[in-house]
């Protein structure tokens, strides 16, 4: 007996290559034989939207305008209509708002909702507390990919515990602890010694990641680490305020903006710690690639971070802006190898333990089968 796949749509605020719009094309691109995926953008298609066209999967996008756009209410709507899902799965809060909003309209089908990550400062609003009763549904699912955005989404959005479900994000473990290019070629190619310090920060350039903390970690390292260096691989809207800042400080020997990279598996190989110095996160991508690859993590100790890294044991963590503390923790890993390769190996155990790609499509594939009659048709044949 052929079943018909099950048409399954992605919403989002914009397909770039980030934590939640690539967690979203993994499970497209996993789990297609068995659904029909489409994505719906509410801001722009994006880079990553261009590949998933080129690939095949049918991306839309709505075009919202600035506040509360009825009219990418209704538009969503339209799009529902047009591409007959059995389910929308949501990412993040407003996507989440807008695709059930369109249900009063369009009758669109269950929601599952996966919450990513909190803004900073996160505060509790009654009105979206409220709001949050009449868009959730008796049939609706909420994921949140750890547990200090399952808790934030308790606290602030008035959520019941009892209805969200933590899927750790995951990551595919092994490829990552297995770079293309060795060590000593990636160095050469960046134009570095052998000995060099080099730490790495993988992170888009927003607010929220604080690159500007890391910056300054880095002015008080060279105190004392003078050779070290620092590897920016991203970009986004702080670029230009970033460099601007190295110039301030004096860094630009020291900091690289190396771009956006398809060989982050490699680049960390050549690096000697990983750096995070966001002011707010869910469960980080990047921290996950980090430790596959056997680097000890130095991160600010903010939202889903501490779920990651155990500080003393796979890495060390420091308050939120605070340089100092994270100058001190990467002096003290740049001058132990030691520790560097304990807590490394350590890193690599926990993500292979807890954030393994296949365990969370499985954890994902089990929702959707759950909440579309896929479920029941796969038990019939």
């Amino acid at each position: 007996m052929r079943v018909e796949r099950p048409v399954l749509v992605h919403v989002v605020h914009r397909l770039y290559r980030a934590g939640a719009e690539l967690l979203a094309a993994d499970l497209a691109r996993s789990l297609s034989d068995e659904y029909r995926f489409a994505f719906v953008c509410l801001d722009e298609v994006g880079p990553l939207g261009e590949e998933l066209r080129g690939e095949g999967f049918e991306v839309r996008c709505v075009e919202r305008r600035p506040g509360v756009d009825l009219g990418t209410i209704r538009r969503m709507a339209e799009v529902m209509g047009d591409l007959g899902p059995s389910l929308v799965h949501a990412h993040q809060y407003t996507p989440f708002f807008y695709a059930s909003s369109a249900r009063f309209t369009a009758g669109t089908p269950r929601v599952l909702f996966t919450e990513h990550g909190r803004h900073y400062p996160d505060r509790r609003k009654l009105k979206r507390v409220v709001a949050n009763r009449f868009l959730l549904g008796a049939g609706d699912r909420v994921t949140a990919v750890g547990g200090f955005v399952r808790d934030a989404l308790v606290r602030n959005e008035g959520l019941a515990g009892s209805r969200i479900e933590v899927v750790y994000n995951g990551i595919d473990t092994r490829g990552f602890g297995s770079p293309r290019r060795g060590r000593e070629e990636v160095r050469r190619e960046l134009g570095l010694g052998a000995e060099t310090p080099v730490a790495i920060q993988v992170a888009r350039f927003h607010p929220v990641k604080d690159h500007a903390t890391a910056l300054r970690s880095m002015a008080h390292l060279t105190v004392s680490r003078p050779d070290a260096v620092l590897l920016l691989v991203g970009d986004g809207e702080c670029r230009s305020d970033l460099e601007r800042q190295v110039d301030e400080l004096g860094l630009r020997r020291q900091v690289r903006f190396l771009g956006v990279r398809d060989d982050v598996a490699d680049l960390l190989a050549a690096s000697d710690l990983f750096l995070l110095t966001s002011v707010s996160e869910g469960v980080s991508l990047t921290l996950l690639e980090a430790m596959s690859a056997g680097l000890p993590v130095v991160a600010t100790d903010v939202g889903g971070n501490p779920e990651v890294v155990e500080d003393g044991v796979t890495g060390l963590l420091a308050g939120r802006g605070r340089d100092v503390e994270l100058a001190s923790a990467m002096v003290r890993l740049l001058g132990d190898a030691s520790l560097r390769r304990s807590m490394g190996g350590a890193g690599v155990e926990k993500a292979r333990s807890r954030f393994d790609r296949g365990r969370m499509i499985s954890a994902y594939r089990a929702l959707y089968d759950a909440m579309t009659e896929r479920g029941v048709l796969r038990l019939a044949c």
